[in-house]
């Protein structure tokens, strides 16, 4: 494999997780609107981060075992449609889980490379 290719199968997955992480955290902004007071906007966005969290853990945690994050968000996928099912049109799930699909996919991708390379 080419030292691009290797490059781009390698941070691929772990940007594109840093930036759907940003971009899932943008909903939490929403908290702000409500005029409460400190410690209700405080638990308000606390509990609005709570996916950024997951998605940041599973990122860190897949950082150098990518099987975590072929798994995790994977799963944090299919999670999302089955407590969601029905409450949004179909764009909002793949907007959010298309996106967590995609992650599962290239650290797979990046995780069977890993293997491949180790093995030769």
């Amino acid at each position: 494999m080419k030292q691009t290719s290797r490059l781009f199968v390698y941070w691929a997955p772990r940007i594109l997780g840093i930036l759907f992480a940003l971009f899932i955290s943008i909903f939490a902004l929403d908290v702000f609107e409500l005029n409460a007071g400190f410690w209700k906007t405080t638990l308000g966005l606390s509990i609005h981060l709570i996916p950024t969290a997951l998605i940041l853990v599973i990122l860190a945690l897949a950082w150098k075992r990518e099987w975590i994050g072929t798994i995790g968000f994977i799963a944090l996928g299919i999670l999302y449609i089955y407590w969601s099912w029905g409450r949004f049109p179909l764009s909002v799930y793949f907007a959010i889980s298309g996106p967590l699909f995609l992650l599962g996919i290239l650290f797979m991708v990046n995780w069977i490379y890993r293997d491949d390379r180790n093995l030769a």
